[in-house]
């Protein structure tokens, strides 16, 4: 299978193409400067000989987006629609990463592949929109929304935790907020795992077992880099504002990985002891 990659020298990205060309497909990863995905006439040349598109390309920086929505929109939306209809045309599929900011995050319980779209956010709004243009310009596509990505690849929280575990004798962190920390690692086999059965056009939720708050994962970071757990406190995020607002509960139901026959990522706790090495250590 000769499957293309946007976005490939992102976090997530760099782990797709590395999984996908060692499950045997012929990846070929871009990147921003090697395709504008905004661009639709070079999205249709990018996709000639390809079957699949795997778009890892996206605005996440979730407060910028607060402010400059248009500049989200045109990437996550637009950028979208370019590489859906492209796709299409090209006769391709298209699996489409999409993200838990998509919900209202004031559920109790944890969110259904269906349950109603209702973004509070820039971010959430630019990437619902891209579900939609995806689904509208290639209706054969998977959309995968996925939640509290870290990685080797990128800055990303666990990161950013262990940095300061160095730096700060006490930490403190947001402890009402409630989501999925996944690895990239463990979502890039995720996706792979779907193509590899062709799973049928639709949504899938790609998120780690459990749930955690953000104290709750710094927390464990500490506890699997040997340190005082105890240094960690938590706060509300009335204490910790930020342009964007968080979801306060983000968690995302696998019902669908089921009923294809692909297997669940790992608990987000076990993910964690398997990747934090990798994470750590190429942090810098």
């Amino acid at each position: 299978m000769k499957i293309l990659i946007t976005g490939a020298n992102g976090m997530l990205g760099q782990d797709v193409a590395r999984d996908f060309r060692d499950a045997g497909h012929v990846a070929v990863g871009v990147g921003r400067g090697d395709l504008d995905i905004t661009d639709a006439r070079a999205c249709e040349a990018a996709l000639v000989g390809f079957g699949w598109v795997v778009n890892c390309a996206a605005y996440t920086a979730v407060d910028l987006a607060q402010i400059d929505e248009a500049a989200a929109f045109r990437v996550n939306s637009e950028g979208a629609a370019n590489l859906a209809r492209a796709a299409h045309r090209a006769g391709a599929r298209m699996l489409q990463v999409s993200t838990d900011y998509v919900f209202a995050g004031d559920g109790v319980t944890p969110y259904a592949e269906d349950a109603p779209l209702a973004p509070r956010t820039a971010y959430g709004r630019t990437k619902a929109a891209g579900e939609w243009a995806t689904r509208a310009e290639c209706p054969d596509a998977l959309i995968v929304r996925t939640a509290w990505l870290y990685g080797p690849g990128g800055a990303n929280i666990v990161k950013t935790m262990a940095r300061l575990s160095r730096e700060r004798e006490q930490l403190a962190f947001v402890d009402d907020q409630r989501g999925q920390p996944t690895t990239t690692a463990h979502l890039a086999r995720y996706l792979a795992d779907l193509i590899g059965v062709g799973a049928p056009a639709g949504v899938y939720h790609g998120t780690c077992e459990g749930e955690a708050t953000w104290c709750g994962l710094a927390r464990a970071v500490f506890e699997e880099l040997g340190l005082d757990p105890g240094r960690v406190r938590g706060i509300t995020t009335a204490e910790y504002p930020l342009p964007a607002p968080r979801p306060a509960y983000s968690v995302l139901r696998h019902d669908r990985s089921d009923a294809v026959g692909v297997a669940r990522l790992p608990h987000w706790r076990d993910a964690l002891k398997e990747t934090i090495s990798d994470v750590v250590v190429r942090s810098g």
